[in-house]
C-alpha cells in the first residue's frame, strides 16, 4: 500500500471510530468481497457465510475503537472474521464424528480437466470437505495458525487437529485423482 493508500484508510478508520456513518459503509464497501470470501472457506456455503459476515462486521463496527493502528488493518480485520466463522461453527455444532460422514467426491470434480485447474476450483474442492477437516484444512494451510492455534480455537486437542489435516489433505487427493 503505497502513502496515499495508507492516508486515506487512516482517515477512513479514524472516521469509524468516531462513528461516521459514511465511513462505517465505506469501509464494508472496501472490505465485504475479501471477508466475504473467507468466511465462504470456512463456513463452505453461502447462506452460512453471509451470517458470519454479518456477525463479524457487527463486531467490527462495535469495536473498531480498539484498533490501534499498529500491524496490518486487513490483518486485524482477517483474524475477527475467522475467529467469528469459527464460532458460528462451533455453535452449530457442525464437528460431527467425521467417521460417520458418507464421503462421496464431488460431482463437477469427475468433470474437470487438470490442465483447468487453479486455485478457485480447488477451493471449491476445499469447501466439499466435511466441516472439521475443512475449517483445520483452511486454519493451516491457508491462514498459517499452528496446531496448537488450532487447537485452543477449536476446544480440541492438537493430535485432534493434525488428524483432521491428514484426512483432509488424503481426501483431497483422491478426490484429484479423478481429474486424471
Amino acid at each position: 500500500m503505497n502513502s496515499s493508500e495508507s492516508d486515506l484508510q487512516r482517515r477512513l478508520i479514524e472516521a469509524c471510530q468516531k462513528g461516521d456513518e459514511q465511513a462505517l459503509k465505506g469501509l464494508y464497501d472496501n472490505y465485504s468481497a475479501k471477508m466475504y470470501a473467507i468466511c465462504l472457506r470456512y463456513m463452505g456455503n453461502p447462506d452460512d457465510a453471509k451470517d458470519a459476515l454479518q456477525e463479524g462486521f457487527i463486531k467490527i463496527f462495535r469495536n473498531i475503537s480498539k484498533y490501534a493502528f499498529t500491524g496490518s488493518f486487513e490483518g486485524w480485520l482477517r483474524r475477527i472474521f475467522v475467529n467469528t466463522s469459527i464460532e458460528q461453527i462451533r455453535k452449530r455444532k457442525f464437528h460431527k464424528d467425521i467417521d460417520d460422514v458418507n464421503i462421496q467426491v464431488p460431482a463437477f470434480a469427475s468433470q474437470m480437466q487438470l490442465e483447468t485447474m487453479d486455485s478457485k476450483k480447488i477451493l471449491e474442492l476445499v469447501k466439499e470437505l466435511p466441516q472439521g477437516y475443512r475449517t483445520v484444512f483452511n486454519m493451516y494451510c491457508i491462514d498459517g495458525y499452528s496446531h496448537k492455534e488450532i487447537a485452543d480455537h477449536l476446544g480440541i486437542s492438537e493430535s485432534t487437529s493434525k488428524s483432521q489435516l491428514f484426512k483432509g489433505r488424503k481426501l483431497l487427493k483422491e478426490w484429484l485423482k479423478h481429474w486424471f
